[in-house]
């Protein structure tokens, strides 16, 4: 684990964190897809073409996968984060295509103190997922635990 830039008391509610951006690949696309969501759109550029998604494109669920490790690279890897609890929502708004680029940002909505652990508050974020013409193409909510940088604070 690397050096602990953020703790609880950095995620100020309205406080925006970038993303990593990322590069989307054809190889990448089909890798997904052919082990976790081998459906034809996602396996070849003409299916992709001749779907509503208008090419080759990542499944959802490999746009969500890509989103966690943008978010990691972004920010995450530095913070106190214990995990989450869950995810609240997440919208697929728009196709994501091999050769994208994509980037964003969490927003902080919400924190508070767990009175139920001693030394770890909730975050709640707004991700938001970006291709490279500014098009929104995935959204999501969800609470992430954090450590306190003062955890005695949090005792009282």
């Amino acid at each position: 684990m690397t050096d602990v830039e953020f703790y609880f008391e950095d995620f100020t509610p309205g406080r925006s964190f970038p993303l990593a951006q990322k590069h989307v690949s054809a190889d990448e696309v089909i890798e997904f897809a052919s082990e976790f969501d081998p459906q034809p759109m996602h396996l070849s550029e003409e299916a992709g073409k001749a779907s509503i998604l208008g090419g080759l494109s990542a499944s959802g669920w490999h746009t969500a996968s890509m989103f966690m490790r943008m978010m990691f690279d972004g920010w995450l890897s530095r913070s106190s984060s214990e995990g989450s609890p869950g995810i609240e929502f997440m919208e697929w708004k728009r196709p994501v295509l091999a050769g994208d680029t994509l980037s964003g940002r969490s927003t902080v909505v919400e924190s508070r103190v767990l009175r139920s652990r001693p030394g770890i508050g909730l975050v709640k974020f707004l991700h938001e997922v970006e291709n490279q013409r500014g098009e929104l193409v995935m959204r999501g909510e969800n609470p992430i635990m954090m450590r306190l940088k003062n955890s005695e604070a949090g005792a009282a």
